[in-house]
């Protein structure tokens, strides 16, 4: 009987440590040794540099804006197309060698710079081959949206678009459905594309301190990865609650067991 009274306890005890700390499920927890966590600040982060695959939305407006038509998409064709089908059909795509090519004006490598720095060159080049002064050019350059991709334990997997040039992780994490108990917070992947390649980031979410981190806020083509903790392969539950309802199951079959060898 000793060794059925053990049996149920290491049960037990198994449960309860399978179960998931209350403190990792949280985010902006003050890790640091500081407690004051207005300490915290959050840089602006450095501008965003065009990268190979970008899609850029390019505007000019003159005076007489009858001679820019050409430049400007007319925004004709699929009217059931979503906002992000119009960008890749409307937009300016950078190719393979950071080129963009653009109407009368021809290829222009944009690799590297930001949009800032392309409405420049672009201004610069249509005052030189196009127009002058008098045309008061305006230009402005934007990415067509932010698209990044999720995997793994988060509420929606799939690449989406968001329409902010700034968007952080959290911001990405909400419009994918938030990730549940059995998601990793501490250990959140991002692999970022670069021209020469990718690379991979670790953050951790539950840290007020992710603030301040170079990766806190993503980039056009990020995929976003959060591995699932160990208690989802284990099958049990993520809280002690749920936890209760399995020792209630395997208790009642581990009775029911006894029982019946003891007929024997």
């Amino acid at each position: 009987m000793k060794n059925h009274f053990l049996v149920v306890i290491i049960l037990i005890n198994a449960l309860l440590v399978s179960c998931i700390p209350h403190k990792d499920t949280l985010y902006f927890q003050n890790k640091s040794n500081a407690t004051d966590s207005t300490q915290t600040i959050v840089e602006n982060p450095k501008p965003y540099r065009i990268q190979i695959n970008d899609i850029l939305n390019i505007r000019i407006k003159v005076t007489d804006q009858d001679n820019v038509q050409i430049f400007n998409p007319i925004g004709e064709g699929n009217l059931n197309a979503t906002a992000g089908e119009r960008a890749y059909f409307d937009g300016f795509t950078v190719d393979l060698h950071g080129n963009i090519r653009i109407p009368e004006l021809g290829y222009m490598n944009v690799l590297g710079f930001t949009t800032e720095d392309i409405e420049g060159l672009i201004k610069d080049k249509l005052l030189e081959e196009q127009f002058k002064e008098q045309a008061n050019i305006f230009v402005t350059v934007k990415l067509t949206g932010l698209n990044f991709t999720t995997m793994g334990e988060i509420g929606n997997n799939g690449t989406r678009i968001i329409y902010k040039e700034r968007v952080n992780i959290f911001e990405a994490i909400a419009n994918s459905g938030d990730i549940p108990d059995t998601g990793n917070k501490k250990d959140v992947m991002i692999i970022r594309q670069y021209p020469h390649g990718q690379k991979i980031y670790h953050i951790d979410l539950t840290d007020v301190a992710v603030m301040n981190s170079p990766y806190y806020y993503i980039q056009p083509n990020d995929l976003i990865y959060v591995k699932p903790l160990k208690q989802k392969a284990w099958g049990t539950g993520t809280t002690v609650i749920q936890n209760i309802g399995a020792i209630a199951t395997i208790l009642s079959l581990v009775t029911t067991s006894i029982l019946l060898l003891n007929r024997i």
